[in-house]
């Protein structure tokens, strides 16, 4: 088993991305941030294994929306990195989750997710 700690998206500048879905970002940009860290936590995840080939499945996805506290859609956010692994993954792709809302997070970002993902033996 991997355990990715949570990661974040930057953008083309290199620079985090920030803002808060609500307020500063649409659930479309926010869906498009969660695919961006979904790239940042597959690029980790070959960096320690290699060879995505070596992925069985991915188990858990957590992810954490930095919304107003009137925000209610932070599954249909967290769904662009759900649905980009089962683009990559097809069936092994799909995973257990949880989608929360929180007030802040690190460095600004829209979005931080985590993942655990089960290697071939």
């Amino acid at each position: 088993m991997i355990y990715l700690a949570g990661a974040i998206a930057k953008g083309p500048d290199n620079k985090f991305i920030k803002g808060k879905l609500g307020e500063d970002f649409t659930v479309d940009e926010g869906y498009q941030s969660a695919r961006l860290v979904s790239i940042a936590l597959l690029s980790a995840l070959v960096a320690e294994i290699g060879d995505l080939d070596r992925v069985e499945r991915i188990v858990r996805v957590e992810g954490f929306v930095n919304c107003t506290s009137d925000f209610e859609e932070q599954s249909l956010v967290i769904n662009g990195c759900s649905d980009l692994l089962v683009e990559v993954f097809g069936e092994k792709g799909r995973h257990s989750r949880m989608a929360v809302g929180a007030q802040s997070l690190p460095f600004g970002a829209p979005v931080e997710i985590a993942a655990i993902v089960q290697l071939k033996e």
